[in-house]
């Protein structure tokens, strides 16, 4: 098995002849309108077995994206929707309309179900959103090795259960950038991070007993996007301070082979 990082927080997976993609977006300006169209990579169009997203927020499904790569019929797999009125699911209802518009094959499925699709078992485990949002993390497994997606979760408590079903992993893939995020629909705002930061998503990666912690939902060469939206200053060298040997930053569009 082996994956590269597809930008933000977008991943892809290969496993014998067949792919699948996690929280592919190629268009953030929906959320972040200051956001420069730069590194953002994508498999060939119609190659992609299914798709996994770990959230409806719209820099983590891309509605159009996911339509152009996937072959058709693929699952789109998801967690619920949004609980609540319009001001609550705000930030989810633009991907919900999107995902509609262009009739994707979209499954909802809840923690701790599997699904066998081709050579990946799938399974989607608990995490917890910054915002309030449904979300899920992922675990795939093909060929006797074992990855995890963290979307853009915060620190929890699940993590020892995942690690308990699920480890050692072969790398974990685990949001970085500590965001502090003030919405108007979230007011009084939160000081504290909305998504784990580097020494959060370190000890993350050492409860699951991770051979390589990856870091991503970051990008280093974007201006501010929003003065509501504050990442911490250097994620991929805290990371590495914090995570040591395990940490394995990867450029955007870099391949990671477990069998190398």
């Amino acid at each position: 098995m082996r994956m590269r990082r597809l930008g933000w927080a977008g991943l892809e997976i290969e496993s014998h002849g067949r792919r699948l993609v996690i929280d592919y977006a190629r268009d953030l300006t929906p959320l972040f309108p200051q956001w420069k169209p730069g590194t953002a990579l994508a498999p060939p169009s119609g190659t992609v077995t299914a798709a996994l997203v770990t959230h409806l927020h719209r820099d983590h499904t891309d509605a159009a994206a996911l339509a152009d790569v996937l072959a058709p019929g693929a699952p789109v797999l998801r967690p619920a929707p949004g609980h609540g009125d319009e001001v609550d699911n705000v930030t989810t209802l633009p991907a919900e309309r999107e995902l509609a518009l262009h009739r994707l094959a979209t499954e909802v499925v809840d923690a701790w179900s599997t699904r066998e699709i081709g050579p990946f078992r799938i399974t989607a485990v608990p995490a917890v959103d910054g915002l309030g949002d449904p979300q899920l993390n992922w675990v795939v497994q093909a060929g006797g090795q074992r990855v995890f997606h963290g979307g853009d979760t915060m620190f929890h408590g699940y993590w020892w259960r995942i690690a308990r079903r699920f480890s050692p992993f072969d790398a974990v893939f685990l949001p970085a950038n500590g965001a502090v995020v003030d919405a108007p629909h979230l007011q009084p705002p939160s000081p504290l991070p909305a998504a784990l930061d580097p020494h959060q998503a370190a000890a993350a990666a050492q409860i699951l007993n991770a051979r390589y912690a990856v870091p991503m939902h970051y990008e280093t060469e974007q201006p501010d996007k929003d003065t509501g939206y504050v990442e911490v200053t250097d994620p991929e060298e805290e990371f590495r301070t914090h995570a040591g040997e395990r940490a394995r930053v990867l450029a955007v569009g870099e391949w990671l082979d477990l069998s190398a």
